[in-house]
């Protein structure tokens, strides 16, 4: 509560929504392009400040989804059915603040269930070995790239793409360089911000730019945003119900927050009084998923902190800001760094109320935000994501890397390639090489050296039944069509 910590969650929370709520960008793309502010500050401060603009992004991308009908990312998709519906109906007010509350509930509660679960991961996570390490980062790799995107083979393959990403530089092992094309500069591998600027920012920019309409974008008009007695009555079940779906969903290894806010959305349907305003705009189907949303965001915390293994793309570049300081997030987080950590996690409360406070009285200075044009605003994102990149190392190279990996991004969007796989594999392929190595070197170069104990094999049994879910469903489809005589 020091005036200098408030100080830099304010601008945190700001800046998060600020940059949160212009189209198409997601909490992802928006804690990228705003790591660079955190450097050259103390960790705590830095982490506060990183706080402020996750949940704000967060908070930004249902003002897109409403207003724009835009989501910023694939979890927003469902605010924007019934919020841009409640939106031309005149009630964008209320859509907004039943979102901003919403968030508000799930945020606070998810965080609190953040403080209770987190101690009970971590003393689980000191009895693993290197082997039971090496399959749970094999699941997030199987998970991440089975469940996303549009195919199981294109999740893989970008997958496979940042796990050859991640083995750029020299060998921890034998201290060989790899893949570095005899380059000195990329001895030490490619940071892992240069990579999540360039495929969430530099890409974005350019998709915008390849299908940039020239005309004005049509913003729906907002006033303060308030809630009627009705609403409140209509949205308080949604909120709890939402932040019970979300929270688990967000703890688990690639859990993520889609299924979540498609799950609320269903459910709120079911349960719901008024079933014939669904697809009309119906509150219930902004509150109930913008909750899940927000409380999935709070549960990635938990195996992040507590093992180290990312889940979303904030996550990633959440633990890419912890690594940049020099911290390895995972169970012995908590004994070296008990302050930094839970300051972190007492900050999610305070930015979550500085959010509430801030944002239903500046609503419609954020949908003004909306009426920049395109090609002003993402010529300053190409800059500042430049500065951001070229600020990792003071390197020229890194510029070049940004702008290729910017490329590739624009190429995985066009063809329906998801980013996610990616980024986990640049962050999680080097650890799990390594312990994997260590596994093997414990046994001999036994590969039963990769199988431990229990939790090892109750996570392969998982993995496999991922992998394996595609034949078993094509078996059952065909085992129900009837036999065709001949």
């Amino acid at each position: 509560m020091a005036p200098a910590n408030l100080l830099v969650a304010l601008v945190g929370v700001v800046a998060g929504t600020a940059v949160g709520v212009l189209p198409g960008i997601g909490p992802a793309m928006t804690v990228a392009l705003l790591l660079p502010l955190t450097y050259g500050l103390a960790p705590t401060q830095a982490f506060i400040l990183f706080a402020g603009i996750f949940y704000g992004g967060m908070y930004g991308g249902s003002t897109t989804s409403i207003l724009l009908n835009t989501p910023g990312e694939s979890s927003s998709v469902v605010t924007a059915i019934e919020g841009n519906k409640m939106a031309k109906a005149g009630r964008a007010a209320q859509a907004l603040a039943t979102a901003a509350l919403g968030s508000f509930v799930a945020g606070t509660l998810a965080t609190l269930a953040l403080v209770l679960v987190t101690p009970f991961v971590v003393d689980f996570a000191v009895s693993l070995g290197a082997p039971d390490y090496f399959a749970l980062m094999l699941l997030a790799f199987a998970a991440v790239a089975a469940v996303l995107g549009r195919s199981r083979i294109r999740g893989f393959a970008a997958l496979l793409v940042g796990l050859t990403i991640g083995l750029v530089g020299i060998d921890r092992v034998s201290g060989q360089e790899r893949l570095t094309l005899g380059l000195p500069q990329l001895a030490d591998g490619i940071d892992v911000v240069v990579v999540a600027v360039g495929v969430f920012a530099v890409a974005e920019a350019l998709w915008v730019a390849a299908h940039l309409r020239r005309g004005p974008v049509s913003v729906v008009p907002v006033g303060r945003p308030w809630l009627g007695r009705a609403d409140w009555a209509r949205s308080w079940k949604p909120w709890l119900r939402g932040t019970a779906l979300g929270f688990p969903f967000g703890a688990l290894p690639a859990g993520g927050a889609e299924i979540p806010t498609f799950l609320s959305y269903v459910m709120e349907k079911r349960l719901s009084r008024h079933r014939a305003e669904f697809g009309h705009g119906a509150i219930e189907g902004v509150a109930g998923p913008e909750a899940a949303n927000n409380a999935s965001a709070a549960g990635t915390l938990v195996p992040m902190l507590a093992i180290g293994l990312p889940t979303t793309a904030v996550s990633a570049v959440m633990l890419a800001a912890f690594e940049s300081y020099g911290i390895q997030p995972g169970p012995l987080l908590f004994e070296r760094e008990p302050v930094l950590v839970w300051t972190l996690i007492a900050s999610l409360f305070l930015g979550n109320l500085l959010l509430l406070v801030l944002n239903l009285p500046l609503a419609p200075v954020w949908a003004r935000l909306l009426r920049l044009p395109r090609h002003h605003l993402y010529a300053g994102i190409l800059f500042f994501a430049s500065m951001g990149a070229y600020a990792v190392n003071a390197q020229p190279l890194d510029l070049l890397l940004v702008l290729l990996l910017g490329l590739l991004g624009f190429g995985m969007r066009r063809f329906g390639f998801p980013v996610l796989p990616l980024v986990v594999g640049v962050i999680l392929g080097p650890r799990a090489e390594l312990q994997g190595r260590r596994a093997l070197q414990l046994s001999g170069g036994e590969l039963s050296g990769l199988v431990g104990g229990p939790v090892s094999w109750a996570v392969y049994l998982v993995i496999a039944a991922i992998l394996l879910w595609p034949l078993v469903r094509l078996v059952r489809r065909a085992r129900r069509q009837p036999a065709v005589r001949v």
